[in-house]
């Protein structure tokens, strides 16, 4: 995942109620199509999220979750990050891909819970992107998915779906996680993150969306720009 300080965002109008209504029906049809979505990093306690959620940055879910159980057993805690030697901290994730700057950034984490937060996850936006190599799309899936506090997490399947959606024409996560914000309810957000990934992982995708298996193609101005076949359309759907 991409990391990021915290940036200010210039105060703009309220959205227009047609778009609000419109981005509202998509994520009701989403709820619909992925009833069980969440999280897809394996986790049992915030900091593990937290850890599982750095090693996510250029790398899959499936991956990270490959390399967690061991890394979890060695280094169960922030002091066990904090004292971690960085050669062995880095050969245990390597296959996560740019060990390095992540095996640095979870040594620090570690050392920052230790002197700042007593050896706990901190629970604050503001905390959590304080610590190193924490941006806001990271501090929103733990505070979503550890603490119940609802955020957006603005990964790159959201933020290219809410531009197919045209709800916003921006490409810095901040204003998109502003603008999509002011579109959905706030209870929702985290769960409509976790939809809106699920879809862009499994039918709307980069290069060839299945617009034409696409449950909520009737509601996409972007419909059109995949394939459009049924038939075809469904073999590229993924189920997991």
């Amino acid at each position: 995942m991409r990391s990021g300080k915290t940036a200010s965002v210039p105060a703009r109008d309220a959205p227009e109620v047609a778009l609000v209504r419109r981005a509202r029906r998509i994520d009701r049809e989403l709820a619909k199509v992925y009833p069980d979505a969440h999280c897809e990093l394996d986790f049992t306690t915030p900091l593990e999220l937290l850890v599982a959620t750095v090693l996510s940055a250029q790398c899959t879910d499936k991956r990270v979750n490959l390399v967690t159980p061991a890394l979890f057993a060695r280094y169960p805690d922030a002091q066990a990050y904090a004292a971690a030697d960085p050669s062995d901290l880095e050969e245990a994730i390597r296959s996560t891909g740019f060990f390095r700057p992540k095996a640095r950034a979870l040594g620090g984490i570690g050392v920052a819970l230790v002197d700042r937060h007593d050896g706990q996850v901190p629970t604050t936006l503001e905390e959590l992107v304080s610590l190193p190599g924490v941006g806001r799309k990271t501090a929103n899936v733990v505070l979503g998915d550890a603490f119940g506090v609802p955020g957006i997490t603005v990964d790159t399947h959201l933020g290219r779906l809410v531009r197919r959606w045209g709800w916003t024409v921006n490409e810095d996560p901040v204003r998109v996680e502003h603008e999509v914000g002011a579109l959905i309810e706030r209870k929702e957000w985290t769960q409509f993150s976790h939809r809106t990934i699920f879809h862009g992982r499994r039918v709307c995708f980069a290069r060839r969306p299945a617009c034409g298996a696409c449950p909520i193609a009737r509601l996409c101005p972007s419909v059109g720009i995949g394939e459009m076949d049924p038939v075809a359309a469904a073999a590229l759907v993924k189920t997991s």
